[in-house]
């Protein structure tokens, strides 16, 4: 099995002009995305504007990335929605393609009960053979999965660790402490790393790792080796960019980012829109105090 990682980014979703979804240069991301310091990827995720892609969109896509990292990195697909039976559903066919995990998503609109919860994640786990990652992220959500239900779910033995984007440290470290040996936890922002890392979480799913991989790779380093004044200083200069990437919906501002550097990957799908003038120039103003270190490809 391909070693999930720690620096794992949540990829954009490219489109051409014509708002299809562009296999090739979804391609060509990944690696340069492996490039600059991603351990694996989230395909088809919330920053991959999985909402707005349809179901054949999702399994083509995963076909294509894992054809094109292989075994360089892991490939994450995103597979849970607010249905059970569609997550599951979909979770066989990402595993049909080789894909390396799934990631699922607490459902959203519907706001299931925590047993509710236990019953969804517990349900699709038994259907795959796959590592799972559980994805709270109640910003996005409304429901917010409790300590105890992911500590539940973390005895479930392809259940492996949660991507946790509730903001809540207190939450995050009874998680970390309460967990079987060898369940992972995820910061699910990237302005929280520093801290869920310090806690004895084990990484984090970024978005800014999109445009400053070996940056926040280089963080984390130096958090592992113990050099916890370094770590902070390194996190306090990240800070800026790593919550202007949220100035309004992601991934608006990070896929402006990336065709302001270089790399194209198209506007983003309805009911997303690009930036207004403001917002693209405190985005813009915001880029010019860091170096993005994915490598453009030379014919993009």
């Amino acid at each position: 099995m391909v070693l999930l990682g720690r620096l794992i980014t949540a990829m954009v979703t490219p489109f051409d002009n014509d708002g299809g979804l562009d296999y090739r240069q979804a391609r060509k991301l990944a690696s340069s995305l492996l490039a600059s310091g991603s351990d694996g990827l989230i395909v088809s995720g919330t920053t991959g504007e999985s909402p707005t892609l349809s179901g054949n969109e999702k399994v083509r896509l995963f076909r294509e990335i894992k054809a094109e990292i292989g075994n360089k990195g892991a490939v994450i697909a995103g597979t849970g929605n607010y249905s059970t039976q569609e997550s599951i559903d979909l979770t066989k066919e990402a595993e049909q393609e080789g894909v390396d995990a799934c990631l699922l998503v607490v459902p959203y609109y519907n706001k299931p009960t925590q047993e509710g919860l236990y019953q969804h994640f517990r349900a699709i786990a038994d259907r795959t053979n796959l590592p799972c990652i559980l994805y709270n992220v109640p910003s996005r959500t409304i429901t917010s999965m409790s300590v105890e239900t992911t500590l539940r779910l973390a005895q479930i033995e392809n259940i492996v660790g949660i991507k946790e984007a509730s903001g809540d440290l207190d939450q995050i470290g009874k998680i970390i402490d309460g967990a079987p040996d060898g369940f992972r936890v995820w910061s699910g922002n990237d302005n929280d790393t520093f801290a869920v890392m310090s806690l004895g979480g084990y990484g984090i799913v970024s978005v800014a790792s999109n445009l400053i991989g070996d940056q926040i790779k280089g963080m984390m380093k130096l958090i592992l080796e113990g050099n916890t004044s370094e770590a902070a200083s390194e996190h306090l200069r990240l800070l800026p960019i790593s919550k202007g990437l949220f100035v309004v919906s992601n991934p608006i501002p990070v896929k402006f980012a990336l065709n302001q550097s270089g790399f194209r990957v198209g506007k983003p799908r309805l009911p997303l829109i690009e930036p207004d003038e403001g917002v693209s120039k405190q985005i813009l103003d915001m880029l010019s105090g860091y170096t993005v270190d994915i490598p453009i490809p030379t014919s993009i």
